[in-house]
């Protein structure tokens, strides 16, 4: 809540490394802008599968390498978008996970108590998204929250 009894939206902003992301980033500045009191959590999610079977050595490798993965993100994609946020005089922070990028969006904004989602339209695709579905449409079929794709 804020000093006046508005109560603090909250918006999760998945990123995708890509161009995109930056439409995502900018629709939900605006309505940052437009709010009394929002917090914008900038999310960015690593696709990583738990099903493997590996040694004790293979499953040490892999452990160092997801905090390797971890931070590049954090880098290179997170603190630019939440530093631009902040610039812009918005409140903003950063989550970076593994997991399934829709699954794991949606128990972030879930967890969080978000409003609404907001993601870009991927242009990545062909015919694995085609088959399978891509994450942004496994996002908007299984939300427990509102979400908004930017084209």
């Amino acid at each position: 809540m804020t000093e006046n009894g508005d109560k603090t939206i909250k918006l999760v902003i998945g990123l995708d490394g890509q161009s995109s992301g930056e439409k995502a980033l900018e629709f939900a500045k605006s309505i940052a802008a437009n709010s009394a009191s929002c917090e914008l959590i900038v999310v960015y999610v690593i696709e990583w599968s738990p099903f493997s079977f590996q040694t004790a050595e293979e499953n040490a490798q892999r452990h160092k390498r997801r905090e390797e993965e971890i931070s590049i993100a954090m880098e290179r994609v997170v603190d630019p978008a939440v530093a631009s946020l902040k610039k812009a005089g918005l409140t903003a922070r950063a989550i970076v996970r593994h997991g399934d990028v829709a699954d794991t969006i949606d128990n972030i904004a879930h967890s969080e108590g978000a409003s609404q989602i907001i993601v870009a339209r991927s242009s990545a695709g062909g015919i694995t998204s085609r088959l399978f579905g891509s994450s942004t449409a496994n996002l908007v079929m299984n939300a427990r929250v509102p979400v908004t794709v930017v084209a």
